[in-house]
């Protein structure tokens, strides 16, 4: 009888960029080009550290430059150059960007009700919508897979896009209130085959005790 054939799998490392002053500041950043801060660049070296006794066929990363700075300091270790995937770029998040979340309340209530509800087709006037933002990270999760099948790859993102990607492994809807951390820094281990997206492990962050702080997006 014949044997069916070992699905293709690819293992994905997931990681959210390290802390920047916007962070600290619980400032909304978005598409705003923030750099990492000196706490950001020492969680990279952490991260970069702990993860060293993986191998990764490939390093990813948004083209923000928090993350291309919190990539190159695994790359480094990998001696791998880094690949820049627009798609793994943080939300647009429009009016917010800029404000903390206080402000935004104050300056613009409507749109913060909104905010609160995770309305998924409500762009904050010049920002994304949490609908096409989703549809844009699914992309990059694909290009993923289609280029690294049987690989295992790491890739530098936002806690935007580490959101939609715990929510399509684990089958929560996109509108449900967040309710897991999204560490800077911490290591989150996805499968993905032929049936999706598959949750391994989330926040490993045992490597940033002395450097982790915690922040929106």
């Amino acid at each position: 009888m014949p044997h069916s054939p070992k699905p293709v799998v690819t293992r994905l490392c997931l990681i959210r960029h390290g802390e920047t002053d916007w962070n600290v500041e619980k400032r909304i950043q978005g598409h705003t080009d923030i750099p990492l801060n000196t706490t950001g660049r020492a969680q990279a070296l952490a991260m970069a550290y702990n993860a060293a006794h993986h191998r990764f066929a490939a390093i990813y990363s948004s083209d923000l430059t928090r993350a291309i700075e919190t990539a190159r300091a695994l790359a480094m270790r990998e001696e791998e150059p880094v690949h820049r995937l627009p798609p793994l770029r943080e939300r647009h998040y429009g009016i917010f960007q800029g404000l903390t979340v206080a402000e935004a309340a104050a300056r613009y209530p409507a749109a913060h009700a909104h905010y609160l509800a995770r309305d998924p087709d409500y762009d904050f006037e010049t920002g994304e919508s949490l609908r096409d933002f989703a549809a844009r990270v699914d992309e990059g999760i694909a290009h993923l897979a289609r280029h690294h099948p049987g690989q295992t790859i790491a890739a530098i993102c936002h806690s935007g896009v580490l959101d939609v990607i715990y929510r399509r492994a684990t089958g929560r809807p996109l509108s449900t209130p967040r309710d897991f951390e999204i560490p800077n820094c911490a290591l989150n281990w996805f499968r993905l085959d032929a049936h999706g997206c598959h949750l391994e492990s989330w926040a490993d962050r045992h490597h940033l005790s002395h450097v982790l702080t915690g922040a929106p997006e």
